[in-house]
């Protein structure tokens, strides 16, 4: 039966024909190993082929010369090694049926001349990028000529490698470089008029189609308005689209509005949780309405449903689901199948991007599978031996994975839960409204458990007698931790995040947040108190503001902070705290000094991760088969658990999450997948 869902429309771009209409779009995961797209970068985008989408773009950006060194994992086009690798990808991908393009670059500022062989970066002029913090060369006519044949020596590598097509990165990079007034300001024959700052893109899809004529669909990812006083306006944006279309260089647009020279500007360019859906999608449709060319576009669509109005509505023809297919590479299979209510959510946290521009891998919030495609599963297989009772204590993100897992592989699981309702630390995060998205979190899994017959009973604070009274062959303690505050004399007179996000402490008049942490559940509770009106002032140890957030969540949290007037202290730790009639006093110094500082507040806030709540853990510990031993070799190879050190013992006993140490979503639900998938 054919499908009458837009979505599922196949759709012809030049001689490449497309199954659908759902595209990944080009970004830098990060899984390169010596700048080549190896086995780890392969199975990624696999698996995103195997998971029914149309065309997976690799690479945000591959470099084509060496003074355009990786700003965050970046591939390496200059080099002629990568052409096999490209190969082992290409063929994958096409295995699966879909087809696969890499987008190339100059990152021209957008990047740091102390990387790799130490060469000055270069722009059309010497403006800085806040960002990368790098003081570029004004590129000369050498530079200029240089890489031009170099855009065209990468182009034929992607040919070799059997890609489908090449995109030209221009937004943010050196081409684009050249179109804007904020970052040209030269006054030879690549400045002043549009021709002119048009003059090096041409130069370069010229070279391009020179060296791989049609065989290739080659398309360019464009600003086509900066959003900006200093920057290209919509209409020279409009115009540049126009004569793109016109020269018939190109085969597509993958357009972009905004500019990405800050942290502040990328999070408008890349939006985040708490954010409208699809904030530029009625711009894109507006230039495809003027251009009548193949469209392409991402940013924040997180659900089938947006995606399925942006082709429906002739906005888009082609949509892309980058980030929602990090959090589930298998969205079309499930469309196809009708299955859309299985679905893994992005919940837009943003935790993959702001991982990759702090230096590391892009993983997934809640799929801890995507990004390890070599050993964990994105669909869990059934076990071929005999179905177990498992018993997980506490529905916390990694209690609810370990569950569904479990379930899963055909066993029998009760989940006991001390609270009325699932969720955990969770649940507290998403009380504020602009991360409310996060329960995504839990209710997929609620509904996958469910589904599978997982049995839960809330409101049960689990003795190890009722834990026992269920006869489990395998139980997993999830019970997460309690507020750390004993870090500060004086800490009976402070209140913990946990109180400010729950509302079972309304914030004062005068409020000092201590965060010795740096993680989400300071800057949540800093946020709840400066949207209450609060006179707030954060004070962390650390060396900058929000140590442990990435760029992306940081715009977020220093937006509220600021617009609420709140003072952030750096370098400074917060010592003691003492009663003053119906004031406290917080007694503040540092690691650099012996000086002390004093403020009078009404209250304090202290964050510094939990402790593990892991009483139940030691009491089920001597009953166990394994003496909670974890046999990490096993657990690192995903294989069995199968330590016996006390063999009268009557079940397995594992702990994971927070009831072993203070970490985050991420490591909760990891220690879930790679422990359970096993058993």
């Amino acid at each position: 039966m054919i499908s009458t869902d837009p979505l599922l429309q196949p759709f012809q771009l030049e001689h490449l024909r497309l199954r659908n209409r759902i595209i990944s779009t080009a970004h830098e995961p990060a899984y390169s190993e010596d700048g080549l797209p190896k086995a780890r970068y392969r199975l990624y985008h696999a698996e995103k082929a195997r998971g029914g989408i149309a065309l997976t773009m690799t690479a945000g950006s591959a470099v084509v010369a060496p003074d355009s060194p990786a700003a965050f994992g970046n591939l390496h086009a200059y080099r002629d090694e990568i052409v096999p690798w490209l190969r082992e990808l290409a063929d994958a991908c096409h295995e699966h049926g879909a087809a696969v393009m890499m987008q190339i670059t100059h990152l021209g500022r957008r990047t740091s001349w102390s990387k790799a062989d130490w060469l000055p970066v270069l722009a059309p002029s010497p403006v800085r990028e806040p960002a990368h913090r790098a003081f570029p060369k004004a590129a000369e006519d050498w530079d200029l000529d240089r890489i031009v044949t170099q855009y065209a020596d990468a182009a034929e590598r992607l040919r070799a490698g059997g890609l489908d097509g090449i995109e030209i990165e221009a937004y943010g990079h050196l081409l684009d470089g050249f179109w804007s007034p904020a970052t040209n300001h030269r006054d030879d024959a690549y400045g002043g008029s549009l021709d002119n700052r048009l003059r090096f893109t041409w130069r370069v899809l010229d070279a391009v189609r020179e060296r791989v004529g049609r065989d290739l669909v080659v398309g360019i990812r464009m600003v086509a308005d900066e959003d900006w006083t200093l920057g290209l306006s919509r209409e020279e944006g409009v115009e540049i689209a126009r004569r793109l279309v016109a020269s018939g260089q190109v085969d597509f647009l993958n357009l972009i509005r905004g500019h990405i020279d800050s942290d502040a500007a990328l999070a408008r360019v890349i939006p985040t949780q708490g954010t409208p859906s699809a904030p530029h999608l009625d711009f894109c449709a507006e230039v495809r309405a003027v251009t009548r060319f193949p469209v392409l576009h991402a940013a924040r669509i997180p659900d089938v449903a947006t995606a399925r109005h942006a082709i429906a509505e002739g906005k888009l023809d082609l949509v892309g689901m980058t980030r929602a297919h990090i959090a589930d590479p298998h969205i079309v299979r499930k469309v196809a199948a009708r299955r859309e209510q299985e679905i893994r959510p992005c919940v837009g946290a943003t935790y993959c991007l702001d991982r990759i521009y702090e230096g590391h891998e892009a993983l997934c919030i809640h799929n801890a599978a995507t990004g390890r495609e070599a050993t964990m599963p994105q669909v869990v297989p059934r076990s071929d031996g005999p179905a177990r009772r498992a018993v997980v204590v506490g529905a916390g993100p990694g209690g609810l994975e370990a569950a569904r897992v479990l379930a899963e592989r055909g066993h029998h699981v009760l989940v006991l839960e001390a609270a009325s309702a699932p969720g955990g630390q969770v649940a507290l995060t998403s009380r504020l409204p602009r991360r409310r998205e996060m329960i995504g979190i839990v209710d997929w899994r609620m509904q996958m458990c469910e589904a599978r017959g997982v049995q839960f009973r809330f409101d049960t604070y689990a003795e190890a007698e009722d834990v026992l009274a269920e006869t489990p062959d395998l139980v997993i303690v999830a019970t997460g931790g309690v507020p750390n505050l004993g870090i500060v004399d004086g800490a009976e007179h402070a209140v913990s995040t946990w109180d400010i996000l729950s509302a079972a402490v309304a914030p004062a008049d005068r409020v000092l947040v201590y965060d010795d942490n740096a993680a989400h559940p300071g800057l949540c509770a800093a946020e709840l108190v400066a949207d209450h009106g609060s006179v707030l002032e954060v004070i962390t140890p650390e060396r900058f503001f929000a140590a442990d957030i990435g760029g992306l969540n940081h715009v977020a949290y220093a937006r509220a902070l600021d617009r609420a007037g709140a003072r952030i202290t750096i370098n400074k730790r917060l010592r003691a705290i003492r009663r003053d009639g119906n004031a406290l006093i917080a007694v503040v110094g540092s690691d650099y000094s012996d000086r002390i500082e004093e403020r009078r507040v009404d209250q304090v806030v202290v964050e510094h991760g939990t402790l593990p709540l892991d009483a139940l853990y030691h009491a089920l510990k001597p009953l166990s088969r394994n003496l909670g031993e974890v046999d990490q070799r096993a657990l690192i190879a995903v294989a069995p658990q199968t330590v016996t050190t006390n063999p009268d013992g009557r079940f397995q006993l594992f702990r994971i999450g927070d009831a072993v140490a203070s970490r985050n979503v991420h490591a909760a639900i990891y220690d879930a997948l790679r422990l359970c998938v096993t058993v």
